[in-house]
């Protein structure tokens, strides 16, 4: 097949550069980002911490430098909401975040909600419902998505469970990497089961090299592992059982992958993340290039 047109703005994970906040978006400008993604957890982008001033002149930042804000990274780690002890902070927290996301120009925020059971009737399955509904609700309502990101279950059981909340306040964040490193699912056929639900992706590549319990990348409540991405990261460096890999060098077929982005009528960003390596803002800048073959 004759490879595909890519009309998509270009994003990067500014933490992927591991320079803190200011400098990240200097880097994301020099490698020829269209725009940019942040994490707004903790530290500095906390929404708790930020002043309506220090928005304001963040959002004024990012826009002298001809930048977009893609997503906000609003992942809170631990067992996404299955716990519910937990539920009530995590999901009062994520509103906080959505809000700061309408305030610096974006209406998307990107998030890990843990392992969607396959027993709809068990209490974690239920546990997550709640909080999803919950927050699809209050998503929906402002004209903002809270998108979970692909990987952790199969792409059909992911819409099964999008289906069941009632509205697409919470969404999908496509990554075809994580998909192909640890279910082996199809990320092609994935954007068409989920073309209802992508309001973002993100630009990875991997390979699957062995089998795995999704548990033991994802966590599970109940069971001994968390999400952690520092733990993710090391996983996909040491590559007993999936690699992540610069784009083009993995299982990702990305003519047929972004031909199935145009067929769907995706028009939103590919978002660069890179999770392992020893020199970010080189393996970034030639995401940029590889993506940027595409635009013909």
């Amino acid at each position: 097949m004759a490879a595909p047109i890519m009309t998509n703005k270009i994003g990067v994970i500014v933490d992927s550069f591991q320079v803190g906040l200011k400098e990240g978006l200097l880097k994301a400008k020099q490698v020829g980002a269209d725009g940019v993604q942040i994490y707004a957890v903790r530290g500095e982008m906390d929404p708790a911490n930020l002043t309506p001033a220090a928005r304001k002149e963040l959002k004024a930042y990012i826009e002298s430098l001809g930048l977009q804000i893609s997503a906000l990274v609003g992942d809170l780690g631990g067992h996404g909401f299955q716990d519910p002890s937990q539920n009530r902070e995590k999901i009062e927290k994520s509103k906080r975040i959505m809000e700061l996301g309408m305030e610096l120009g974006t209406n998307i925020v990107t998030t890990h909600i843990g392992i969607v059971p396959d027993d709809r009737n068990s209490q974690v399955y239920e546990t997550m419902h709640a909080a999803c509904s919950e927050l699809s609700s209050f998503a929906n309502g402002m004209g903002a998505y809270f998108a979970i990101e692909t990987g952790p279950e199969t792409s059909a059981h992911l819409k099964s469970f999008l289906d069941s909340l009632g509205s697409k306040g919470v969404s999908v964040n496509f990554d075809p990497a994580n998909m192909v490193m640890v279910t082996g699912d199809d990320p092609v056929q994935g954007v068409h089961t989920l073309k209802d639900y992508i309001v973002h992706t993100h630009a990875k590549d991997g390979v699957k090299l062995g089998s795995i319990d999704p548990r033991d990348v994802y966590g599970f409540y109940g069971y001994e592992a968390e999400l952690d991405h520092e733990k993710i990261a090391a996983m996909a460096e040491s590559g007993e059982a999936f690699r992540e890999v610069p784009l083009g060098e993995g299982s990702v077929n990305w003519d047929a992958y972004l031909q199935a982005l145009n067929d769907i009528g995706y028009k939103g960003y590919l978002t660069i993340e890179r999770e392992v390596g020893t020199n970010p803002e080189r393996d970034i800048q030639l995401a940029v290039e590889f993506l940027k073959k595409y635009r013909g």
